[in-house]
């Protein structure tokens, strides 16, 4: 009869993975051991839409190195981030910025990311506490709520997470006050190799005076768990 019991549990998903392992292996086969990608941002605004072309190179959670290399104008802008440091390199001033914790929230190159979007300076694996507050046949939905001592810049996060993928669908940021403040769709899945990944990220800001923005990264080329040189992660690289 016990059998019997824990046989119909295990079918009826009351045994469902726990929410701190879904983030955390979703988390893991997001950015891998290391990485490189070669990716396109277009921001649209009302009035205008531009595009960038850069790649990037990631070790975990804690190296990350990114160049422009499209428009003229911005080619060869750098961005180094090592453990909780982070530094922007800008050619025509020939200057190397270190960018302060206290600006993870601006805008990074004036698209709907931010500085800690892009440099994964905080950790949703370790800065959070998770619980599952709904889910589907396809996802979960996990709430991600930080911890009293985690510096982080949102009050609350809410996460679909793909149950075959293990991959982010959509994900709502809400500040301090508990309001939305965006929400980012992830789309195109592509098989590469151990892993099925979003090749299309849309960033929607909610707040009125960024009504109709929107910020589209296109995934053009990525490689996993990749041999980089150490160099790639020294300030020297910011100039190369």
């Amino acid at each position: 009869m016990r059998v019997l019991v824990l046989f119909f549990l295990t079918v009826f998903g009351l045994f469902a993975m726990d929410a701190n392992e879904i983030i955390k292996k979703m988390d893991s086969l997001m950015i891998g051991k290391s990485s490189y990608t070669k990716l396109s941002m277009s921001v649209e605004t009302k009035r205008t839409k531009r595009t960038m072309v850069m790649e990037a190179w990631s070790e975990g959670n804690d190296k990350s190195f990114i160049r422009v290399l499209y428009p003229q104008k911005d080619k060869d802008i750098t961005f180094l981030k090592i453990d909780n440091a982070m530094w922007q390199f800008v050619p025509k001033i020939e200057k190397t910025i270190k960018i302060p914790p206290s600006m993870m929230l601006q805008s990074w190159m004036g698209s709907d990311f931010t500085n800690d979007d892009m440099i994964k300076e905080s950790s949703i694996v370790n800065d959070y506490h998770k619980k599952i507050i709904s889910e589907n046949e396809e996802s979960w939905t996990v709430e991600l709520m930080p911890k009293e001592d985690a510096a982080v810049v949102w009050g609350k996060i809410i996460m679909n997470v793909h149950k075959e993928y293990f991959m982010p669908l959509k994900v709502e940021y809400f500040d301090e006050e508990m309001s939305l403040a965006r929400e980012l769709f992830y789309s195109d899945f592509k098989k590469t190799k151990e892993r099925t990944f979003p090749h299309r990220w849309e960033m929607i800001p909610k707040n009125e005076e960024k009504k109709g923005n929107k910020t589209t990264i296109i995934v053009e080329e990525i490689k996993f768990d990749i041999k980089i040189d150490k160099e790639m992660f020294t300030k020297r690289a910011l100039k190369l």
